[in-house]
């Protein structure tokens, strides 16, 4: 489980995609320091295994699957990544629970600076908007956003200038592409509501 507060901004040193699974080689001295073979990390929102580490870089996979529903494939080589270790249950929750586990993609259709800061404007795939809630929580690319707006097909995000010179949202522009995870939450209230309807029974049980 994770926060969506980003502890280390990395960059892509390699990057292979043979059939359809994707090989990351990352280079983040910190976040390196602390992960161990089989320790999960979470690289732009997704959440993914340290297959190996070194005081300076790890590396991580990604299988077809995480590839083709997240904007992973994408990354190359000097690609900048935002990186968060496992939240601790002593940690703070200095953001809100994130998953890793990426729900889908948005594409970036407005950018307009403000005071240092800058405004968004997101159009998520149609299926996500439902879970997308005025002062609600969202994660884009890991990071802990709120929501400030939604309209009938995108929704707005502040992003202050600390976030900007923390991770990767500084680069993003019209028709960037980011990794959406809806709250958590708002899928468990969702699924909990809808009527239940026991199983059909099979054989001639007693």
């Amino acid at each position: 489980m994770f926060t969506g507060i980003i502890s280390e901004r990395g960059v892509v040193k390699r990057a292979r995609l043979r059939g359809g699974a994707l090989n990351l080689e990352i280079g983040a001295r910190a976040t390196a320091h602390e992960l161990g073979v089989g320790d999960s990390v979470s690289v732009n929102g997704v959440c993914l295994t340290a297959t190996s580490a070194s005081r300076r870089r790890f590396e991580i996979q990604a299988i077809a699957e995480t590839v083709a529903r997240s904007t992973l494939g994408s990354l190359a080589r000097n690609s900048a990544v935002n990186l968060e270790l496992p939240v601790r249950p002593a940690d703070r929750l200095g953001g809100h629970l994130v998953q890793g586990h990426v729900d889908g993609v948005a594409r970036v259709t407005r950018v307009e600076p403000e005071d240092g800061a800058l405004r968004v404007w997101l159009r998520p795939e149609s299926a996500l908007l439902r879970y997308i809630v005025e002062k609600g929580s969202v994660a884009l690319d890991g990071v802990s956003l709120t929501v400030v707006e939604t309209g009938i097909e995108t929704f707005q995000v502040a992003l202050i200038p600390h976030t900007l010179g923390q991770t990767t949202l500084d680069e993003l522009q019209r028709g960037s592409a980011v990794n959406v995870e809806v709250d958590l939450i708002a899928k468990y209230v969702e699924r909990l509501s809808r009527p239940h309807s026991r199983p059909e029974r099979t054989g001639h049980g007693l």
